[in-house]
Order: structure tokens, then sequence, then C-alpha cells
């Protein structure tokens, strides 16, 4: 079996192998709507998310704060492009617009003209999807350009997962929507946490917790079969049925092998992204081309 990996487009070359194979792949990280979607499989799970599913639930948080007219920027790649489609189904879905939708070439961080493009539009929001690195500049650009307090700025929440170290004072008060945040009150989270710090010498993030649900996952599968993995079949529908006891709160997988999930809303506070309240509950993918 395979675990891996974190980039949705290396992904894809990772799903249609292990599909032609019938290899037992567990994605850990990357969102790919596609290998839930169209080039889902028998063999094929995820314990993370699917870049719809973030995306969506920020649309319904800024529809229901009545937010009218929202601009989207983002690298143009599939986490990016699927985010954003998913923010615009469930934003424009209760009455919203979004107005202009902004790119620009993935790893490209030359964001300021493109800033300046959205200081003009004048928008009620803007909505963005960066992670790593890039969202690191991001962040810090928008700040420095004067509009942190002029025109508020929602994401993903991979815009500040992993980042608000190097992003500092610029991310303080930013609002993003992910499966995971800092504060959650569930027992295995507590536990989780603590056990995190006292191996790693460090909190805890969503990768992490993707992580640690991967292996959940792949244990109730190999439990089924009392480690017989050739039996295929009997691993994969134990994985199928299984609800997976997550530091996020638990989780079942819908009939895609996607997790059907609360996607939280979160707010940066010092070097944590604090929960606010559950933007979405138990938000399950769409699946759209899903043949299974």
């Amino acid at each position: 079996m395979v675990v891996g990996t974190v980039h949705s487009g290396v992904q894809m070359g990772i799903v249609k192998v292990a599909k032609e194979n019938n290899t037992l792949l567990i994605i850990p990280n990357a969102g790919v709507d596609e290998a839930t979607g169209p080039l889902c499989g028998a063999n094929i799970f995820r314990s993370s998310f699917s870049n719809w599913q973030p995306g969506y639930a920020m649309g319904h948080v800024l529809a229901e704060r009545g937010m009218k007219k929202v601009v989207t920027l983002t690298w143009k790649y599939a986490a990016g492009e699927q985010s954003v489609k998913g923010f615009k189904e469930a934003f424009e879905s209760k009455g919203g617009k979004v107005v202009k939708e902004l790119s620009l070439p993935f790893p490209n961080v030359e964001f300021q003209a493109l800033i300046t493009e959205v200081a003009a539009l004048k928008p009620d929001a803007v909505f963005v999807f960066f992670a790593g690195g890039g969202a690191v500049k991001f962040v810090k650009d928008w700040a420095a350009a004067g509009l942190k307090d002029k025109i508020p700025l929602y994401g993903s929440g991979f815009l500040t997962d992993g980042t608000l170290e190097a992003q500092g004072n610029a991310a303080q008060g930013l609002e993003t929507t992910l499966h995971y945040a800092d504060g959650l009150s569930n027992a295995r989270d507590k536990s989780f946490r603590l056990d995190y710090a006292k191996m790693y010498k460090l909190q805890p993030d969503v990768y992490a917790v993707q992580g640690y649900d991967a292996a959940q996952l792949l244990a109730a599968g190999a439990n089924a079969v009392k480690g017989d993995m050739s039996r295929k079949a009997d691993v994969y529908k134990a994985m199928e049925t299984v609800k997976v006891d997550s530091p996020r709160g638990a989780f079942t997988l819908s009939k895609a092998h996607n997790p059907v999930q609360d996607f939280y809303l979160r707010k940066v506070d010092g070097r944590e992204n604090k929960v606010s309240t559950v933007a979405v509950k138990a938000l399950a993918d769409p699946a759209r081309g899903c043949r299974l």
C-alpha cells in the first residue's frame, strides 16, 4: 500500500497508477477533487479533505454574514481553482456574487499588481487560497499594502496553518475555514496534542492530524483481516465503514472515500488558529463524476 502525498498535481499521477494496479492508496493531504470524484476507486481513500470543502465552508460563512460582492485570488492550479469553485458555489447559491476571479501562475509570489487591482475593485471581502511560503508572503504583502484593516481577507485554512510564526503580526485576526483548529474540546484531541508535544516538542497542525488519521484508517483495514493484506476486498470494506475517532472530531467516509466532517471557522490569535464555531457540520464532498 501507499500513503501520499501533499501536492494535488503530484497526487493525480499517483491516483492513476494506483487505480491501474489496484494498490491501496491513502491520501493524507492532497485535496484534488478528482481523487474522490471522476478518478475515485475502491482502493483509493482520503484522510484529509477535498479542495472543494474548505472553500465551500467559507462561502457559506460569508453569505451568512451578508457579504454581497467578493473577489477571489489564488494560484492557477488544481488546489486553488477547486477551492475557489467550492467557495463560489456556496456563496452564490445564497445570493452573493463573485465579481472577479484573479489568479497567477504557481508558484509565482509577485502579488503586488493583483493586490492593487483588488484595492481598486473595493469588494466587501476577498477570499484566497495560498499555502506554505506563498501564503506567508501574501499575508505580509496584504498588510504592507495597508489593506488589512480596509478590506476583510478570508481564506482556506492553509493560508494560516503552519505559517503563523513566519507571518507574525500580519496574520493576526485573519479568519479561515478548515477541518481542524486549535482549542477543540474533544477528549481525543486533548490526548493527541499532549502525546504529540511530548514526542516532537511542538504542537501538531492539520498535517499531523491527517497523517495520524491515515494510520487509523490503515489500522482499521489491517485489523479486520488480522494483517492479511492480500484480502483486499475485505480491507477496503472495513476501511469504508469505520468511524474514525479523530482529533478533529469523529468522522465517517462518503461512498467516494472522502471524509464527511465538520468544518471550523478559525481566527488567528497569537500563534494559534483558534476555533470560533462550526461553519458547516458533517460536510460531504459532492464527489461529482465518481462511479463507485
